[in-house]
């Protein structure tokens, strides 16, 4: 949701939508070797002594501008509600990405320290309702636009967090590495990710009934803006139909607000009088939220925010293994195989299978089974990839204390809920984050 907003100034040249189904599927699977891995993670940004108090927006302005002059490698973007998300290079290695984002994130948290700020690891903001800080055309537009299906956009724009995982689209060719395969396996592969890492279960200070309540706002917000496209098709062909045929979510103007049309799909602007151009395409494929969306890579989308300074590396490590390591791939494959018929056919996460994983983590038998045993495949794998031993370390200590256990960080917070409010379990008495495993992981 923090891409920068594109100029619309240039001379429009129209495009038909058979133009855009082939520029569609020309750009969003860019095969070949599977080589690059990046991640984005998001953080909330609460006050360090009194992590219930709400950060005001004269705060978050000082703090943004200080951080603007921080050299870092990561791109960092802040998210409507003010929270802040650092974005990897492409890197060629596991370790390579670990190590540039905990430089950048510890840059960062020294700047908010000064401030009395700290960056905190929640799938969705447990105490605060949804309040916009970024007062921009792109956000008042999508505001307006998601309103229409009920308050969970606002919640997901304004208190939710995430770590997403970049991997390559995988070869042309089918095999374990194969971009069908991929495709296939991300979205199946993805509930279990939904499951094994929820961490979002409250809102208010109380339970909401999920353990990930940020998943439960994104089924909320529509099967088009928010979903993905059938799997029983060829994936390219499946995404151009999806892009063209999802509403858009704005018109951009030079001055003044943008036009918020009501149902006109991509397709049916290309058929107007003024029809939209390739810089119109662009931009609206940056309104599109699938749980996994292609953009020449795959960017998987639904792991919600993790506990710990590092709680972000585990998610990273394991989603590198079963994707980057053909052996890993396989065995990931025929461990959530079983649980495609749950979907009943259904786009992801519209789907009882995935509804389940956001409500009951891995206290669901087989969602549970699966996640070993993709746990399982990936501690195989990671020495195979290079990974540090600090890394292997932190993917097998939560192996243990959650999906063996048929639990998830989620269950770290109901367990401490008193009926009344959320407790501060999970943040030390200085207030920063304790790592998930009572160690620094980072290499």
């Amino acid at each position: 949701m923090s891409q920068p907003v594109s100029g619309c100034s240039e001379p429009r040249t129209a495009a038909s939508a058979a133009e855009v189904e082939a520029l569609v599927r020309g750009i969003a699977f860019k095969t070949g070797p599977p080589r690059l891995l990046g991640v984005e993670v998001e953080w909330l940004v609460h006050e360090l002594r009194q992590p219930r108090l709400p950060v005001t927006p004269e705060r978050l302005d000082a703090v943004y501008d200080a951080l603007r002059t921080v050299p870092l490698r990561s791109a960092l973007t802040v998210e409507p509600g003010g929270q802040l998300e650092l974005s990897s290079p492409p890197a060629s290695s596991l370790t390579e990405v670990v190590r540039v984002v905990s430089a950048d994130l510890d840059a960062v948290r020294a700047v908010l320290r000064e401030d009395g700020l700290a960056l905190v690891g929640l799938g969705h903001d447990p105490w605060q309702s949804p309040r916009r800080y970024l007062r921009e055309p792109r956000y008042d537009a999508m505001e307006s636009c998601l309103d229409r299906t009920g308050p969970a956009g606002r919640a997901m724009m304004c208190t939710s967090a995430s770590v997403q995982v970049c991997v390559d689209a995988g070869y042309e060719e089918p095999g374990p590495l194969g971009h069908v395969r991929r495709w296939w396996l991300a979205h199946q592969l993805g509930a279990v990710l939904v499951a094994v890492f929820a961490n979002s279960p409250l809102a208010g200070g109380r339970p909401t009934g999920w353990r990930s309540t940020r998943q439960s706002h994104w089924a909320r917000i529509g099967t088009d803006r928010a979903g993905g496209p059938p799997l029983d098709a060829d994936p390219r062909s499946a995404w151009a139909r999806h892009v063209l045929d999802t509403p858009v979510m704005c018109v951009r103007r030079e001055s003044g607000p943008w036009e918020v049309p009501e149902g006109l799909t991509f397709r049916e602007w290309t058929r107007s009088p003024v029809p939209p151009t390739r810089d119109d395409l662009d931009y609206h494929l940056t309104t599109l939220f699938p749980p996994v969306r292609p953009r020449g890579h795959l960017e998987l989308r639904m792991i919600d925010a993790q506990p710990g300074d590092d709680g972000w590396i585990v998610p990273l490590a394991l989603t590198a293994a079963l994707f980057d390591d053909a052996q890993a791939a396989e065995t990931a494959y025929r461990a959530v195989k079983p649980l495609a018929e749950r979907a009943q056919g259904a786009p992801a996460p519209h789907n009882p299978l995935w509804r389940d994983a956001a409500r009951l983590g891995t206290t669901d038998p087989e969602l549970r089974e699966a996640a070993v045993g993709c746990f399982e495949a990936a501690l195989d794998a990671l020495p195979r990839l290079g990974a540090e031993p600090e890394v292997i370390a932190a993917v097998a200590g939560f192996l243990d204390r959650y999906p063996a256990r048929g639990r998830c960080p989620a269950d770290d917070l109901l367990d401490g809920v008193d009926g009344e409010s959320l407790p501060h379990s999970r943040l030390r008495s200085d207030g920063e984050s304790p790592g998930p495993h009572g160690k620094d992981i980072r290499t």
